[in-house]
């Protein structure tokens, strides 16, 4: 039997399947300001990040622009509606076999938390979107709004622990897509950091923050906690 908690999950590429949308989009508002950025350079530069903070590390990495604090403040303005436009008009899904693994994390008396680089709003349209609420399919949703400090600082995986009265991180499991999803649980102590294949970064990036596993995909945890 797992002494295994509480899970924190990643949203998107983690548990929600948006193809990168959220990247794709930040891409798009940074290179509306004359840049020719890649995806791959979004990718490596941004993943998991508060979008702010994301958009400004792309604009700093990837470019030689001395005002980089204007463009991204206007990029991030933009960013807003653009992915809410995106999102409503795009096919938004979970990945298959995820309800019965949380099924199975829930019969396991394991507290599953999501938690995002999103704000609150866009966060909940995609909870919206995939019909899932919490108390339900999830026991508790943080966003990057609901603390000071966003990835990879600890604030919102403490705040998971703090909910569910949990005070032990060795009795947590952080897993996202990201290194610095790998990174965020590593800051909080938890006793086991996953990265995932599914979404915005290779193994070889995910590597780079040293996670106790690189897997394909979430669901593939099962068999790291009830072997």
């Amino acid at each position: 039997m797992t002494d295994i908690k509480l899970v924190v999950f990643d949203m998107a590429g983690t548990t929600v399947n948006e193809n990168n949308l959220v990247y794709k989009t930040v891409q798009k508002v940074i290179n509306q300001e004359g840049f020719s950025i890649s995806l791959d350079e979004v990718l490596q530069h941004g993943a998991g990040k508060e979008k702010h903070k994301a958009i400004t590390d792309v604009l700093t990495a990837c470019t030689d622009n001395i005002d980089i604090a204007a463009i991204a403040d206007k990029a991030f303005g933009n960013f807003k509606t653009t992915l809410e436009t995106a999102y409503d008009e795009a096919q938004i899904s979970t990945f298959d076999g995820m309800q019965d693994f949380f099924d199975t994390l829930r019969k396991h008396d394991i507290k599953i938390v999501l938690n995002t680089g999103y704000d609150s709003k866009t966060a909940n349209k995609l909870l919206e979107k995939l019909n899932w609420k919490v108390g339900n399919q999830i026991d508790a949703l943080i966003t990057s709004d609901d603390v000071i400090n966003g990835r990879p600082n600890p604030d919102m995986i403490q705040m998971a622990m703090a909910s569910f009265g949990i005070t032990d991180p060795a009795q947590v499991l952080k897993a996202g897509d990201s290194e610095i999803d790998i990174m965020e649980g590593k800051n909080s102590g938890c006793a086991i950091t996953v990265g995932v294949l599914s979404g915005a970064q290779n193994r070889e990036q995910l590597q780079v923050a040293n996670p106790d596993y690189i897997l394909n995909n979430v669901m593939e945890i099962e068999s790291i906690l009830f072997q």
